[in-house]
Formats: C-alpha cells, structure tokens, sequence
C-alpha cells in the first residue's frame, strides 16, 4: 500500500433507508478506498441483505457482523462496533483510516481532497468536511452548524500516525470531542472545512438519537460533563443551541443533560491532565472566541509536535 491508500472502517445497524446513497457515494469517489469494513452491528432490516450486494461488486468491501444485542446502541456501542472491524486490520498497512457513518451522501472528490490538504500539512492528524442536511419544509441543505476545531464524529478521517498516537477512540459518549482535543494536547491539528467540495449530507439529523432528538441533546449534556467541560462553557453552549433547531428546547435539554450528570455525580474522563487541558481552552474559546482561541492554541503546540516530529 502506499502513504495515501486510505481505509473505511462503517458501524452500522438498521441503516437501509439510508445506506445505498451512502455506498454509492462512496463508491463513485475519486479516488477509492483501499479497504472498506462494513460492520453490521446485528442489523434486523434489509440492512445485510443490500451489504452483501455491495460486497458481491466491489472487491474492497468486506462485511463483518455482530451478535444482535436487541437494540441499538449509540455512542459507545457504536465504538464497539467500529472496533470490531479495526481489529481485523493493519494499521501500518494504510496511511489514513476513516471512521464513517452509513447515512451520508459525500461529494465526489471528499477523500482525494482530504488526502491533499493532509499532504500539504503534515499537522493536520484529523479532518473532515461539513455536514448539511435536508429541511422538511423548504428542501433547502441546511448547515449543522459544526465548529472547525475538530472533525466531524460522523465523518473521522485520521492520518495513521495521529490516531495510533492518541490512543484511539475512546468508547464512551463524546469519543468524537476528546479526540480533537487530544490531538492539540499532542501538537496535531484537528480541522474541519466548510467548502463545497467537502460539504456532505447527513440523511438523519446529527445528534437526533436512537429515539428523538430531544434525547440526542440530553446525551449531549452527559457527554460534555464526562468530558470535563466546565459549567460557565456548558451554560453558553447551551444558550447558543436555543437559537438553533430544535429552538429553545434543544438547549434546555443539553443543559438538563449536563446538570443532571452532575448531581448524580457521574464519573468523569479519568484523565485529569487532559480534563484541565479541554478547561484552559474553553476558557480562552469564552474571553477571545473559539476561532481565535483555536488558531492561537495551535500555534503554541506546534512546539510538541516539532519535538515529537521533528519539523513544522
């Protein structure tokens, strides 16, 4: 394989309403994976039935299942089954690998266009593009409104070497937040670019849940209390979801979500250093914004990967 062969490693459970645009957007890219793992997460649609398909044309797909665990399972159980396929690979054996959800629509060049921006900073550890969905009323893609300070959980593109530095994902709700932040602990970049030809559609709405969304947001909340966000960061995120569908409520239920965790006193991240880490940019994202906040921490860290790499 060469540095820019890159893997696709897909959970998926009960994705037949979506999964066909996903695969032939996939399979139409410019430039083609050298291996996608498929993992069907104990599927009970027509979900392994359009996969074997998929397998019987194209060489590079590879199909794995798990045990049907009666439900589906979000966030950490959707790790699970990405590590599932991961262990059945080489890591070494690929220069990128990409975790990618089975309800997307990813323009043609998405992943030549990764690899190129990658290339030319060698920095950059975890990318992605934009996601965008479809409104109901008007028909009109509308943003998700992701910052650029990491990539997108449904969308994980990770040069080799960054991921097996970071250790991975974690597998727990907000894997897809302390991955970034790990990353600029470690003096790699985490971006995401909101430019045409890396805009993709996301067919189900981002953090809408198993159930609703309303339960989406309030996992949300958990997940940034696990994470170690701090409660004057968590009120102003909160406060900025009300302006942003669903209206109101979707802030309400983040905040709820957060508060709750605390009172219960849900264990959080058991890396403090990290923790302290993720508190010193929320801090500096509140006083200067997130933009600046992140161009000026990636700056400083440039000195760790430099000492850990040995160039800029």
């Amino acid at each position: 394989m060469t540095n820019n062969s890159y893997i696709l490693v897909s959970p998926c459970r009960n994705e037949a309403d979506f999964m066909r645009k996903t695969l032939d957007s996939v399979v139409n890219q410019s430039v083609l994976p050298s291996l996608w793992i498929i993992v069907d997460d104990g599927s009970t649609d027509d979900t392994p039935m359009i996969l074997a398909e998929y397998a019987s044309k194209y060489e590079f797909i590879t199909v794995l299942t798990r045990k049907n665990r009666g439900h589906r399972s979000v966030g950490p159980g959707v790790i699970e089954a990405f590590y599932f396929g991961y262990e059945q690979i080489k890591l070494d054996d690929y220069g990128f690998i990409c975790k990618l959800d089975l309800d997307l629509i990813m323009p043609e060049k998405y992943f030549e266009t990764l690899i190129q921006r990658m290339a030319e900073n060698p920095r950059i550890g975890n990318c992605s593009g934009k996601p965008y969905y479809v409104d109901k009323q008007t028909g009109k893609l509308v943003s998700e409104g992701c910052g650029d300070e990491n990539a997108i959980g449904a969308s994980k593109f990770y040069r080799r070497q960054c991921f097996k530095e970071i250790g991975g994902f974690i597998r727990q709700v907000m894997w897809d937040g302390i991955d970034g932040h790990r990353c600029r602990q470690l003096g790699w970049v985490a971006v995401s670019w909101d430019d045409p030809e890396l805009r993709f559609t996301h067919l189900r709405p981002m953090g809408s849940s198993q159930k609703n969304i309303i339960t989406g947001r309030i996992r949300h909340g958990f997940g940034q209390y696990f994470m170690g966000t701090g409660f004057v960061y968590m009120l102003a995120s909160a406060i900025f979801r009300i302006f942003h569908p669903p209206y109101l409520i979707g802030g309400f239920a983040m905040f709820w979500g957060y508060i709750k965790s605390a009172l219960t006193q849900v264990p959080r991240f058991e890396d403090k250093a990290l923790r302290q880490f993720i508190n010193r940019y929320q801090w500096a994202c509140l006083l200067k914004g997130k933009a600046k906040a992140t161009v000026e921490l990636n700056e400083q860290q440039a000195a760790v990967w430099k000492n850990t790499h040995g160039e800029v």
